[in-house]
């Protein structure tokens, strides 16, 4: 099996040339997630899962890749939850996180990393504006209620 450290260096590597909305690294995003998902005292396979949960969305790994790696089942199963399919409605997604075991926690540290108002402060106006109702929409979805942090 892969280490802890292992899958955050693989997660760092697979998207060392991206950057999130604001032009940050992206691997800056990864660790907030895995931090968010550690505070929330996820396991180790939720924790892996944070690192990663972007990589195949994003084609920074293969499901080929996913499928061969040296990770935990339940890894595997939340990346593969939280990987969002073109044209698919919020409501399957959410409906797929729900019902996948350890994937809402991982959501929810994405949406609240995601929905930090000093990331949504650095872009316009129309962005921070949808983004903000989209992931009030997802949050709602997923019966997420209270403080985002």
């Amino acid at each position: 099996m892969l280490t802890p450290q292992e899958i955050e260096a693989l997660a760092r590597e697979a998207h060392a040339d991206q950057k999130d909305k604001a032009g940050r690294p992206y691997a800056e995003h990864l660790r907030a997630v895995a931090e968010g998902v550690r505070h929330r005292g996820g396991t180790p396979e939720q924790i892996a899962a944070a690192w990663l949960h972007d990589a195949i969305e994003d084609e920074a790994l293969t499901e080929e890749w996913l499928t061969s790696a040296a990770l935990a089942q339940e890894t595997k199963d939340i990346v593969r939850a939280l990987t969002k399919r073109p044209g698919e409605p919020p409501e399957a997604y959410a409906r797929r996180i729900l019902s996948t075991p350890g994937a809402r926690l991982v959501k929810e540290a994405d949406l609240a990393h995601n929905a930090d108002p000093d990331r949504l402060a650095v872009l316009d106006d129309v962005t921070r504006a949808r983004l903000t109702r989209k992931y009030a929409t997802m949050r709602a979805l997923l019966g997420l209620t209270g403080p985002t942090s």
